[in-house]
């Protein structure tokens, strides 16, 4: 499902809904900044998967301290191989989140303690998030090199394997062609 339809649909599944506040970030009438102030007196943030990866809304409700609801079935997090994004965040897939009633009855089944612990985790995360220059020990961009780094030897495998078969000593125009042995091999 596209993100666009399903933020509309949760639009109608709440915009009744007491103590919800859903406000869109549009650049137009000062909603970034409506949007900014929401999630900093809100303690849960819709984080629903938009059509592009590109999104800042996980980034904004990890720095406001607003447990992220994410509402998708396949979304890929950043640093998902280090942090366990399921001791700060809360997962709802997509036809879940569109069942009425179904979120609300979640977020208000989330015991005060539980909600306090996870907040608590956020405030230790959020630098992972934060981009400063020069760079420091810990933010994001220590943070993204991390994960290219250890990306590299899986690429380097799959690159290698890749390979295997196109070896100009395996092949010839002809076929298979004989491959000298080392002089001490028998």
């Amino acid at each position: 499902m596209q993100g666009g339809f399903v933020r509309q649909e949760l639009f109608y599944l709440l915009k009744n809904e007491k103590d919800v506040h859903f406000a869109f970030g549009s650049v137009q009438k000062d909603g970034v900044k409506k949007a900014t102030q929401g999630m900093h007196s809100s303690k849960f943030c819709l984080n629903i998967a938009g059509d592009t990866p590109s999104s800042n809304r996980l980034f904004d409700a990890i720095a406001s301290h607003c447990v992220p609801v994410i509402i998708s079935d396949d979304i890929e997090l950043p640093y998902e191989d280090v942090l366990d994004y399921s001791q700060f965040c809360v997962f709802v897939r997509t036809r879940d989140a569109l069942k009425e009633k179904f979120l609300m009855n979640l977020i208000k089944s989330i015991k005060k303690e539980e909600w306090t612990r996870m907040w608590q985790k956020l405030k230790e995360v959020e630098n992972f998030y934060e981009f400063q220059y020069p760079s420091k020990e810990g933010d994001a961009v220590q943070m993204i090199w991390q994960a290219v780094a250890r990306r590299v030897p899986a690429i380097r495998l799959k690159l290698h394997k890749s390979r295997r078969f196109s070896s100009p000593l395996v092949r010839s125009e002809r076929g298979m062609r004989s491959i000298p042995s080392p002089s001490n091999f028998w």
